[in-house]
C-alpha cells in the first residue's frame, strides 16, 4: 500500500490478494467504523482499477487495485440541494437537484453558486465558485464550477472542446415513434423570453439535439438526449417540436405532469481536465421519478 496525492484528495492504494466483495473487503481491510466506511463509498471515496465505484457488491478479484481517499471534505459536506460529486483544488463537480438555481438571479435567491460559496468559506478554502454553465431551475442533475479564474476562463472558451460527452434523460409526453434520431434548427428567444425554433435562419443560434429512447410505456416515453450544441431550453424546445413535450414543462409543455416535477436531468457529464488534462467521467442514477411516470 502507498499514498499517492491528486490534486487536494489523497488517497491509499491497495491490491486485493482474494476473490471478494467491495464492501466486504473495505470492511475487512480498513481501520474505520463500518458507517464512515459504507459514507466514503457512498461519496465516491473509492476507486477500482482507477474508475471510482459505489457498488456495495461489486465483485473483486485477486489483482484489482483498490484507491481510497482520505480526505473528508466531500464527506462533511451536507446541503439537501447539491451533492459534491468530485472536487480538487482547480474544480467542482455538482449534482443539483431540481428547484435551485445555478446562480444568483434577483435578490437572495437560493442558488449553488452561494451554497458552494458557503461550503468553500467553512472549510477554509480561500477560493469562490465561478460559473461555467447552467442548467435551468427545475432541471436536475451534473454541473461542473471552477474554483479561480484560470480554470473558469479555461472552460468557458473551450467549452465544446473540453466536453466530449453531456448527456440528459427526460420523461417525454406520449409514446415516441421512432427509436432514434436528430433534430436541428434555429433557436431565437422572442420578447417574452420564450424560446422558439425555426427551419431557416431565423437571426438564432444553430442547435442540434440526438435523441435515443430508452424505454416507453403505454403513455409516456424515457429518451436520452445528447446535445451537439448547448442552447437555452434546447431539449424542452426540440422535445415539443417533436410532438412529445419533456413532462412536467409549464413553458413548453402540454399539461402533462406524472412527476409534480419537470421530468430532465443531466446525467452524464464527461471532459477533459482544464489544468491536469485527464479525462474526467461522470455519471449520475436517473431519478426513480422517472421510473415511477412511466
Amino acid at each position: 500500500m502507498n499514498a499517492m496525492p491528486v490534486g487536494q484528495e489523497r488517497f491509499v492504494n491497495y491490491t486485493v490478494k482474494e476473490d471478494s466483495e467491495l464492501l466486504e473487503w473495505l470492511l475487512s481491510n480498513l481501520k474505520e467504523s463500518r458507517n464512515k466506511i459504507k459514507a466514503t463509498l457512498k461519496n465516491r471515496g473509492v476507486k477500482v482499477n482507477g474508475k471510482f465505484r459505489t457498488q456495495f457488491d461489486l465483485p473483486l478479484h485477486a489483482g484489482d487495485k483498490i484507491s481510497v481517499s482520505t480526505s473528508k471534505k466531500a464527506n462533511s459536506f451536507r446541503s439537501r440541494y447539491i451533492r459534491i460529486v468530485y472536487e480538487d483544488q482547480y474544480l467542482v463537480v455538482i449534482e443539483k437537484k431540481a428547484g435551485i438555481l445555478s446562480m444568483a438571479a434577483g435578490h437572495k435567491s437560493l442558488n449553488v453558486k452561494s451554497v458552494l460559496d458557503d461550503y468553500f468559506h467553512l472549510s477554509k478554502q480561500k477560493c469562490t465558485a465561478h460559473v461555467v454553465h447552467r442548467l435551468d431551475r427545475d432541471t436536475s442533475g451534473l454541473m461542473v464550477y471552477a474554483k479561480d479564474l484560470q480554470t473558469e476562463q479555461i472552460l468557458e472558451h473551450n467549452w465544446h472542446n473540453i466536453v466530449y460527452d453531456r448527456r440528459y434523460v427526460a420523461v417525454v409526453s406520449g409514446v415516441m415513434e421512432q427509436d432514434e434520431g436528430t433534430v436541428a434548427n434555429w433557436l431565437k428567444d422572442n420578447n417574452a423570453y420564450v424560446t422558439y425554433s425555426s427551419p431557416v435562419d431565423n437571426g438564432g443560434k444553430y442547435a442540434i439535439t440526438h435523441f435515443h429512447v430508452l424505454e416507453r410505456s403505454a403513455t409516456h416515453s424515457l429518451v436520452e438526449f445528447r446535445l451537439e450544441t448547448g442552447r437555452k431550453n434546447q431539449i424542452r424546445v426540440h422535445s415539443a417540436d417533436m410532438g412529445h413535450p419533456v413532462c412536467g414543462d409549464v413553458k413548453y409543455g402540454n399539461g402533462d405532469d406524472p412527476a409534480g416535477r419537470l421530468c430532465l436531468h443531466a446525467y452524464v457529464l464527461c471532459f477533459t481536465h482544464p489544468i491536469t488534462h485527464r479525462r474526467m467521467e461522470f455519471e449520475t442514477p436517473i431519478p426513480q421519478e422517472f421510473f415511477n411516470a412511466l
